[in-house]
């Protein structure tokens, strides 16, 4: 029980541990994310790069929720209007990156839309926990 409680509940400062929990909010926000991409281009029909950006804001708004309440433990951001602007910040520089990588896996490599959002998502995931943790922890690596 208790590693379920160090790994699942209780708060901490570890990056090994903020990292696991990150791939786990990580994980629910790609469904999300995931799930609405397909809803709005194959459902929807909206092109895939404009269902991209709507799903990605959707997954961004969990994603959000679930880090800072769960992931890190923001105690040196007072402000929560300044903590979700860099949020927002970090997570359009996510979207850039996303965008680019969806269209070169997609139009360029020719990779089914869903294919190319998979490998896209793993390649950013590191950039987003990276510049995540440095924002609510500095440079620091514990």
């Amino acid at each position: 029980m208790k590693l379920i409680d160090k790994l699942f509940v209780e708060k901490t400062d570890n990056i090994f541990l903020q990292f696991f929990r990150y791939i786990f909010v990580g994980g629910t926000a790609f469904v999300v994310d995931f799930f609405f991409l397909y809803f709005f281009s194959d459902i929807c029909g909206i092109y895939y790069l404009l269902s991209g950006v709507l799903s990605f804001i959707i997954s961004v708004l969990v994603n959000y929720i679930m880090s800072t309440k769960w992931v890190f433990n923001q105690e040196n951001i007072d402000n929560r209007v300044v903590e979700f602007n860099l949020f927002i910040i970090i997570s359009t520089i996510g979207l850039v990156f996303t965008e680019i990588l969806l269209y070169f896996f997609t139009d360029i490599l020719g990779l089914f839309y869903l294919i190319s959002k998979i490998i896209s998502a793993i390649i950013v995931l590191f950039w987003n926990f990276i510049a995540r943790r440095i924002m609510f922890y500095g440079m620091k690596f514990k």
